[in-house]
């Protein structure tokens, strides 16, 4: 299979240029213009694809070179693109910063060579002039394997600025498809883990949104844009399926001697699925506490033969009727503690289903919810351990080997995670531990109790589809 979707990767020499903003806006103004969008994220960021979803009525999907592995990105970047006329792909961080000490994986610049795609840089061009040449010329040589199709230069202070800047880029030979003022309200606001999503934001995210479309339709080149998105090479190969490779057979575990002892509903991000043939049940937590997830879970969950059930732990008092397994995954729940501490009728159910031994997959948001207290403030009590806010941010790509045997994976397991939180669990692995971190430091990590696991380590699941069928067997024979 041939996939030849137009594509456009927005990049930037460092965080903080305004990707967000003119990824966002350009999806936005392109779904404006009548185009199907497909909204992507380079890295394992759940909050930006939210904005995506918002701009283009599709599920924001990550694109993850260290979480799924260099040769999964093209499978799930088609997968995601189906039926789409154009795709955007938002960058993480600069163009060529990866995982620390992994040279450009899950770079921006490895995403897209992988993807064929031209890159279209974006400059903060506040503080400079005709410096801005010498930046853009040394992106532009670095890699010869990445090819910068324009620049976009953001936060130009008035029109003899950005003369001063156009006349600078002309000696590269980069077109300046783009030049955007200052503009305040295309601005997020943001907090410890980064922006607020939109599930917080409401009303006021679709006005950012709009804003982001109007000031990108109005200071870039947006049919220039389409013609290079146009000038992507075709990708061989077929899209990844959910259903596929739920029926494949699990690599074999690796041994750890050392360690061995949108826009969807915010408050529903997976939308309707298919019932399972036999009625089989996954409770998936959604709502603002609880918005960090990748879509293909979901889609793997219900390939495996589960129906996917969204519920949300600040309004929701009870489980989706015949809930046979729970999945809490990431989020914000340090922010929400009040309200998830008042829902006392859906803490006891969460409790009861979890000490009958119900397959229960916590990651992050999930694990704090199921400690015994959350700063100070009553949780679920499904294990002995208590969570409260740290000074200290603990961010990070991990490689993991599964310590214990779970209703995830087997004992030997590998998988690649990333951790990304500010807050600590007292103490912070059970008697059975969840994982051993091979890397960047050894350690063991989290709780395998009955038929939970709970851990801070955030997984995708595409990259062991095993992990999902094991826990839908398991919800099916507990």
């Amino acid at each position: 299979m041939v996939n030849s979707v137009p594509r456009l990767v927005i990049a930037a020499p460092a965080s903080g240029s305004g990707k967000t903003t003119v990824a966002t806006g350009l999806m936005a103004a392109l779904s404006a213009r009548g185009f199907a969008v497909s909204p992507h994220k380079v890295g394992p960021d759940y909050i930006d694809p939210g904005y995506h979803s918002l701009a283009t009525g599709r599920v924001g999907r990550n694109l993850d070179a260290y979480l799924c592995g260099p040769e999964l990105v093209a499978p799930l970047f088609a997968h995601g693109a189906r039926g789409c006329d154009i795709a955007v792909v938002e960058g993480v961080m600069g163009l060529y910063d990866g995982a620390a000490g992994e040279g450009e994986l899950a770079s921006t610049a490895q995403v897209a060579k992988v993807l064929r795609a031209p890159v279209v840089l974006v400059v903060d061009a506040s503080s400079q002039s005709r410096s801005v040449a010498a930046l853009v010329h040394g992106f532009v040589s670095w890699d010869p394997e990445v090819r910068i199709g324009g620049v976009i230069l953001n936060k130009v202070a008035s029109d003899r600025h950005e003369g001063l800047l156009r006349e600078a880029l002309e000696s590269v030979g980069v077109p300046v498809l783009g030049v955007l003022r200052r503009a305040a309200q295309v601005e997020t606001p943001s907090r410890h883990l980064g922006l607020v999503p939109v599930a917080e934001r409401g009303s006021v995210a679709v006005e950012a949104v709009s804003a982001m479309a109007a000031q990108v339709a109005a200071g870039c080149d947006v049919p220039a844009l389409v013609a290079l998105a146009r000038s992507a090479g075709s990708l061989a190969g077929a899209a990844w399926d959910a259903g596929a490779v739920v029926g494949s057979s699990p690599p074999p575990p690796l041994p750890f001697p050392s360690l061995a002892a949108s826009p969807p509903d915010p408050h529903r991000p997976f939308g309707p699925r298919p019932q399972a043939p036999d009625g089989l049940v996954v409770a998936v937590a959604g709502g603002a506490a609880f918005t960090f997830s990748y879509a293909e879970h979901a889609e793997l969950l219900a390939a495996a033969g589960a129906e996917v059930v969204t519920f949300d732990p600040l309004r929701d008092e009870e489980l989706p009727e015949g809930t046979a397994g729970l999945v809490l995954g990431g989020g914000f729940p340090e922010v929400y503690a009040s309200e998830l501490s008042a829902n006392e009728s859906l803490r006891k159910a969460v409790s009861e289903l979890a000490l009958a031994g119900a397959p229960v997959a916590a990651e992050c948001a999930g694990l704090l919810y199921l400690c015994r207290e959350l700063d100070g403030l009553p949780m679920c009590g499904v294990l002995d351990a208590s969570a409260r806010m740290a000074e200290r941010l603990t961010l990070g790509y991990r490689d993991a080997v599964a310590v214990s045997d779970s209703v995830l994976a087997a004992a030997g397991t590998r998988m690649r995670g990333h951790e990304f939180h500010r807050t600590v669990v007292e103490p912070g692995a059970g008697d059975a531990p969840a994982w051993g971190m091979r890397a960047p430091e050894r350690r063991v990590e989290g709780f395998v109790e009955r038929g939970v696991h709970a851990s801070y380590l955030h997984t995708h699941w595409a990259s062991e589809p095993g992990v999902a069928r094991r826990f839908v067997e398991r919800c099916r024979t507990s």
